[in-house]
Protein backbone atom coordinates (compact mmCIF):
# COMPACT_ATOMS: atom_id res chain seq x y z
CA UNK A 1 0.00 0.00 0.00
CA UNK A 2 1.59 3.20 -1.51
CA UNK A 3 2.40 5.96 1.77
CA UNK A 4 -0.55 8.27 2.37
CA UNK A 5 1.09 10.39 4.85
CA UNK A 6 2.32 13.83 4.81
CA UNK A 7 4.01 16.45 7.64
CA UNK A 8 2.32 18.39 9.31
CA UNK A 9 3.15 21.78 11.17
CA UNK A 10 1.63 23.91 13.51
CA UNK A 11 2.77 26.88 14.41
CA UNK A 12 1.28 29.77 16.83
CA UNK A 13 3.05 32.90 17.43
CA UNK A 14 4.99 31.80 20.01
CA UNK A 15 5.90 28.07 19.88
CA UNK A 16 5.46 25.01 17.56
CA UNK A 17 2.88 22.98 18.51
CA UNK A 18 3.02 20.35 16.51
CA UNK A 19 5.12 18.53 13.97
CA UNK A 20 4.58 15.29 12.95
CA UNK A 21 2.87 13.01 10.47
CA UNK A 22 -0.43 12.84 9.44
CA UNK A 23 -2.89 11.18 6.67
CA UNK A 24 -5.73 13.96 6.87
CA UNK A 25 -6.26 17.62 8.12
CA UNK A 26 -9.09 19.61 8.41
CA UNK A 27 -8.89 23.51 8.79
CA UNK A 28 -11.65 26.27 8.57
CA UNK A 29 -10.72 29.11 6.29
CA UNK A 30 -12.47 31.84 5.10
CA UNK A 31 -13.59 30.10 2.44
CA UNK A 32 -15.01 27.23 4.15
CA UNK A 33 -13.79 24.31 5.72
CA UNK A 34 -11.23 22.27 4.01
CA UNK A 35 -9.75 18.55 4.25
CA UNK A 36 -6.51 17.82 3.12
CA UNK A 37 -5.13 14.46 1.54
CA UNK A 38 -1.48 13.40 0.80
CA UNK A 39 -0.80 14.81 -2.43
CA UNK A 40 -3.45 17.34 -2.42
CA UNK A 41 -3.23 20.63 -5.04
CA UNK A 42 -1.07 23.78 -3.77
CA UNK A 43 -2.89 26.36 -1.73
CA UNK A 44 -2.92 28.98 0.52
CA UNK A 45 -5.96 30.03 2.65
CA UNK A 46 -6.67 32.04 5.36
CA UNK A 47 -7.71 30.66 8.74
CA UNK A 48 -11.54 31.81 10.53
CA UNK A 49 -10.80 33.11 14.05
CA UNK A 50 -12.58 31.10 16.20
CA UNK A 51 -12.12 28.23 14.14
CA UNK A 52 -10.42 24.44 14.94
CA UNK A 53 -7.51 22.57 13.02
CA UNK A 54 -8.01 18.33 13.04
CA UNK A 55 -5.11 16.31 12.53
CA UNK A 56 -5.54 12.51 11.74
CA UNK A 57 -1.97 11.48 13.01
CA UNK A 58 -0.10 8.48 10.82
CA UNK A 59 -0.28 6.48 14.27
CA UNK A 60 -4.21 6.86 14.13
CA UNK A 61 -4.42 9.63 16.88
CA UNK A 62 -6.57 12.07 15.71
CA UNK A 63 -5.52 15.48 17.34
CA UNK A 64 -7.71 18.74 17.72
CA UNK A 65 -6.40 22.20 17.99
CA UNK A 66 -8.12 25.81 18.60
CA UNK A 67 -6.92 27.96 16.54
CA UNK A 68 -7.55 32.10 16.56
CA UNK A 69 -6.81 33.16 13.07
CA UNK A 70 -3.66 33.03 10.87
CA UNK A 71 -3.14 30.99 7.42
CA UNK A 72 -3.01 27.39 6.22
CA UNK A 73 -0.23 26.28 3.68
CA UNK A 74 -0.59 23.54 1.58
CA UNK A 75 1.60 21.69 -0.52
CA UNK A 76 1.79 18.27 -2.66
CA UNK A 77 4.29 16.88 0.68
CA UNK A 78 2.75 19.31 3.65
CA UNK A 79 0.53 21.03 5.56
CA UNK A 80 1.49 24.28 7.13
CA UNK A 81 -1.11 26.15 10.11
CA UNK A 82 0.04 29.39 11.11
CA UNK A 83 -1.65 30.27 13.18
CA UNK A 84 -2.18 33.85 15.49
CA UNK A 85 -2.74 31.54 18.81
CA UNK A 86 -3.18 27.72 18.79
CA UNK A 87 -4.39 25.16 21.62
CA UNK A 88 -5.10 21.52 22.04
CA UNK A 89 -8.62 21.05 22.75
CA UNK A 90 -7.67 18.31 25.44
CA UNK A 91 -6.67 20.95 27.47
CA UNK A 92 -9.55 23.22 27.13
CA UNK A 93 -12.16 23.78 30.26
CA UNK A 94 -15.55 23.61 28.04
CA UNK A 95 -17.38 24.69 30.87
CA UNK A 96 -15.49 27.90 31.50
CA UNK A 97 -15.64 28.81 27.91
CA UNK A 98 -19.49 28.20 27.79
CA UNK A 99 -19.54 30.82 30.47
CA UNK A 100 -16.77 33.15 28.77
CA UNK A 101 -18.61 32.82 25.33
CA UNK A 102 -22.03 34.32 27.03
CA UNK A 103 -19.93 36.50 29.15
CA UNK A 104 -17.82 38.40 26.17
CA UNK A 105 -19.51 40.86 23.02
CA UNK A 106 -20.58 39.02 20.15
CA UNK A 107 -17.42 39.26 17.65
CA UNK A 108 -14.29 40.80 19.82
CA UNK A 109 -11.17 38.21 20.54
CA UNK A 110 -12.70 37.20 23.94
CA UNK A 111 -15.86 35.66 21.63
CA UNK A 112 -13.67 34.43 19.39
CA UNK A 113 -11.60 32.47 21.31
CA UNK A 114 -14.04 30.84 23.29
CA UNK A 115 -15.70 30.11 20.62
CA UNK A 116 -12.83 28.20 18.83
CA UNK A 117 -11.93 26.29 22.10
CA UNK A 118 -15.38 24.84 22.15
CA UNK A 119 -15.82 24.04 18.39
CA UNK A 120 -12.44 22.55 18.93
CA UNK A 121 -13.47 20.42 22.17
CA UNK A 122 -16.52 19.48 19.99
CA UNK A 123 -14.74 18.39 17.53
CA UNK A 124 -12.43 16.48 19.59
CA UNK A 125 -15.47 14.42 20.99
CA UNK A 126 -17.00 13.78 17.89
CA UNK A 127 -17.42 9.68 16.72
CA UNK A 128 -15.48 9.08 13.65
Amino acid sequence: MADTSFKVEVVAVEEQIFSGEATFVIAQTTEGELGVLHNHEPLFGQLIPGGFVVIDESDGDRRVAAVQGGFLSVTGESVTVLAEAAEWADDVDADAERQALEEAEEGSDEYHRAQSRLRAVEELNKKH
